[in-house]
């Protein structure tokens, strides 16, 4: 499938979706790592991640991403 066929108005804005979301996670981990709080930083990490994976998921679905690219399904 062709990536003109993929990236449309709907692909874009969820995709833009997870972008927000991730950076807004990174953020809040940035503040945790910036505070010393250990089990914010835990936490904030571990949002960050599934976010991140989220986001690897979708763009693999929509077969934007390489399958030699570890992702969790």
């Amino acid at each position: 499938m062709a990536v003109a066929e993929v990236v449309d108005e709907g692909f874009l804005r969820r995709y833009q979706e997870l972008l927000d979301a991730e950076d807004a996670a990174f953020d809040e981990l940035e503040h945790a790592v910036e505070d010393g709080d250990r089990g914010r930083y835990e936490e904030c990490l571990a949002a960050w991640l599934a976010i991140e994976t989220k986001r690897r998921i979708f763009l693999h679905r929509n077969g934007l991403l390489s399958p030699l690219a570890p992702v969790d399904a």
